[in-house]
């Protein structure tokens, strides 16, 4: 059984994600969805609310699995998970940089673990969920922010905006 893991923080999740996860489920027999979660960060939305909006957003398969993993390095996390793939987006010559020294880092700690590089399509390479949360706010977020995240995210987004009022 050819087994990945597609990690990231997911907060929120972004329709770039879903496009990862939708492929990462035509590419292997298990995909395991796992939200990392650094205690030196800040987030938007616990791990809680994040692997809520992830189960909100997919529909349930068999072959998925939505999880968290707290202080350990993704490929010792893909390791215990039994995962012999590590699924990756590239969206930017940044990301390239950043990701192919990450797989040699990886490979040097685990070389039977691979790991995956996909490219999302052009309406949503750029996409990030840095991004998402810097638009969400000034008059009119809705309309931008919307087309980029699936809908509970968006609902999710909407109820902590308050409006502003003069």
């Amino acid at each position: 059984m050819r087994t990945a893991v597609y990690a990231g923080s997911f907060d929120p999740p972004t329709n770039g994600h879903l496009w990862m996860i939708e492929r990462g489920l035509e590419m292997f027999d298990r995909l395991i969805v796992a939200i990392g979660n650094n205690p030196a960060k800040r987030y938007s939305f616990s791990v809680e609310e994040r692997l809520e909006l992830l189960k909100a957003s997919l529909n349930a398969r068999d072959h998925l699995t939505i999880a968290h993993f707290d202080n350990r390095y993704l490929v010792e996390y893909a390791q215990m998970m039994g995962a012999k793939y590590i699924l990756r987006g590239i969206r930017s010559p940044n990301d390239y940089e950043y990701e192919r020294v990450m797989r040699h880092i990886n490979a040097d700690m685990a070389p039977e673990v691979t790991t995956v590089f996909l490219m999302p399509p052009r309406d949503i390479a750029e996409l990030s969920s840095s991004m998402i949360k810097s638009l969400t706010g000034p008059t009119g977020w809705e309309e931008t922010v919307q087309r980029y995240v699936p809908g509970p995210v968006f609902q999710a987004l909407a109820a902590r905006e308050k409006p502003l009022h003069d």
